[in-house]
């Protein structure tokens, strides 16, 4: 058995949400960026937060580099346990939202080599790091079916938990832990029938197949 939790991310529907919560996922995602074809209008994260409640699986908003003060009001009515940051938000930024209110903060670490882990430094008031592949300037911020070189993992000393991310599916989800246990792992592509529409029979697959190694 493995010891990582399990987020899927880019959550849209009841559907799915129900199926992540009957398979024992940890955390699901919601991802506010009007760019992404998971992007969910308010109402619908709202619809999935109440439908989570006192059940045994995390809520997670997912922003880049979102206005201040949008995101507080965001926060506070949508009442998220994480929000997850893709963008370019600084150390500043992320104390300004936990002054608001009580919520962890994971930040997103776009990884390309070695070096990039160094920027983790710069946020010692977030509560998780995601380690990804770091994209190219016409790509998503997230979600492009795409890995770094998990041998960059193997030797890394990180302080706080942390999620890896990044073209994670069923022909590769296990062969992470031949380079480490992350405290978490995120995945959304790997779940997908096609863009930004979860397979329910995917998300069955992946976590058995995960579960039984």
């Amino acid at each position: 058995m493995n010891n990582s939790k399990i987020k899927i991310c880019g959550i849209r529907d009841i559907k799915t949400l129900d199926c992540c919560i009957e398979n024992k996922v940890d955390f699901f995602g919601m991802i506010f960026y009007p760019k992404s074809p998971r992007n969910i209008p308010i109402e619908k994260a709202l619809n999935l937060i109440n439908f989570s409640q006192n059940k045994l699986i995390s809520s997670v908003g997912v922003f880049v580099n979102e206005p201040i003060d949008n995101i507080k009001i965001l926060i506070t009515k949508l009442n998220f346990e994480y929000i997850q940051l893709h963008g370019e938000e600084n150390y500043n930024y992320i104390a300004e939202i936990k002054k608001s209110k009580s919520i962890k903060v994971i930040k997103n670490i776009p990884i390309r080599s070695s070096d990039d882990f160094f920027k983790t430094k710069y946020y010692n008031n977030v509560d998780m790091f995601l380690f990804d592949y770091k994209p190219a300037k016409d790509e998503l911020p997230g979600g492009n079916a795409k890995a770094f070189s998990w041998n960059l993992i193997s030797d890394i000393k990180i302080d706080k938990p942390w999620f890896l991310s990044g073209g994670i599916n069923i022909k590769n989800i296990n062969q992470i832990r031949n380079y480490a246990i992350p405290y978490g792992i995120d995945i959304s592509s790997g779940v997908e029938d096609k863009l930004g529409i979860k397979s329910n029979d995917k998300i069955i697959s992946l976590l058995k197949f995960y579960d039984a190694k």
